[in-house]
């Protein structure tokens, strides 16, 4: 597929950009005090660890599909949305306690190591907690610092700077909603399309393609179809993500598969068992949503009661409807770059074939 292609070789020129930005900030560091190099250098290896670079590719893309021509000015900025990503990766990762990701702990379980290994009176899960909330504020502000200090005109910046906000202002009820529904053990399609709006839309396509086309000073109409473009498609991301989190591979997705099960996730999969299913598949589901001792064998049961019930048929068919009204939308564009077209095109078609 020549968008995964674009995709590669975008993350292979971003690369270089992220490691001298982190050789940087870690010799800044090195002069404020011992505990802020340790926290840089987690952050650096977390964030290095892995992952698409699916967040910063779009921001580079957009402005490249709006005009944009200077490319290592794009991409230096375009690390801003990574260093977004990983701050809220990292809460997330509090938050559903979670120990493995990308391959590697999490900063959360990294910091839990340090507890019992040097601070034996401590309450390990919290301090490793504690930990990492105060490292993914940190990450966070990174993020704001390379807008800060990109090179574009200071009205661009600011505008960027404001959309930088906004996407964590509306990341984080979509985070909240999530919360809620795992703790209310029940959620209906409505809500759980909200959060997905909110957790993913927002964040992973509408905010990194509006930063790209401000960028290249795009006019606010562009925005709009750009919007249209990514919310479908953010919903059909997070429907896939929450298949393979049951019906992936580890090794693929760099963290344990039924780990929402585990967590008790009311996700589109779970309520379309509960309107779907037969009793007994209803029943069993229930017992095993939120089994923190889950075993290989349960977690195959749940899978054969999500397919036998047409829940995951109904999952992958409306994940496709999703990604073809992206592609209706993105049509609205006029794209001024022939890779990006193809990047926005491909990537779309990704979205439901995706395997991690």
């Amino acid at each position: 597929m020549e968008a995964l292609t674009l995709l590669n070789n975008y993350r292979d020129r971003l690369q270089p950009f992220l490691e001298e930005y982190f050789e940087k900030k870690l010799q800044k560091a090195n002069s404020i005090d011992p505990l802020a190099e340790e926290s840089v250098k987690l952050i650096r290896n977390f964030t290095l660890s892995g992952g698409k670079r699916l967040r910063p590719a779009i921001m580079y893309y957009a402005y490249l599909a709006c005009g944009g021509k200077d490319e290592d000015r794009i991409i230096d900025v375009s690390m801003s949305i990574e260093m977004v990503h990983s701050f809220l990766l990292i809460h997330d990762d509090i938050i559903d306690k979670d120990e493995l990701r990308h391959g590697v702990k999490t900063l959360n379980a990294e910091y839990k190591s340090i507890a019992q290994k040097f601070f034996p009176k401590a309450d390990p899960e919290h301090f490793g907690n504690s930990m990492a909330m105060i490292a993914g504020d940190l990450a966070g502000s990174m993020g704001s610092e390379i807008v800060f200090n990109a090179d574009f005109e200071a009205k661009t910046i600011i505008r960027v700077l404001d959309k930088l906000q906004d996407i964590v202002y509306v990341t984080i009820p979509g985070e909240m909603v999530d919360v809620i529904l795992e703790a209310r053990g029940f959620a209906t399609e409505e809500e759980v399309m909200r959060m997905y709006e909110g957790k993913t839309s927002r964040y992973t396509f509408e905010g990194p393609s509006h930063i790209g086309a401000l960028l290249a000073n795009a006019d606010e109409s562009v925005l709009e179809h750009f919007t249209d473009y990514s919310m479908p498609l953010g919903a059909a991301f997070q429907i896939r993500d929450d298949v393979l989190g049951i019906f992936g591979e580890q090794k693929k997705l760099g963290k344990p598969v039924g780990s929402d099960i585990i967590e008790g996730k009311q996700t589109l999969l779970v309520i379309k068992v509960r309107e779907s299913g037969i009793k007994v598949q209803k029943k069993r589901m229930e017992q095993l949503l939120g089994k923190e001792d889950i075993t290989e064998s349960e977690i195959d049961e749940f899978r054969k009661i999500v397919t036998e019930s047409g829940a995951l048929d109904y999952a992958n068919k409306l994940s496709q409807e999703l990604v073809g009204r992206s592609l209706k939308a993105l049509e609205k564009i006029e794209m001024k770059n022939e890779e990006s077209r193809i990047f926005f095109e491909g990537i779309a078609h990704f979205i439901v074939s995706r395997q991690h």
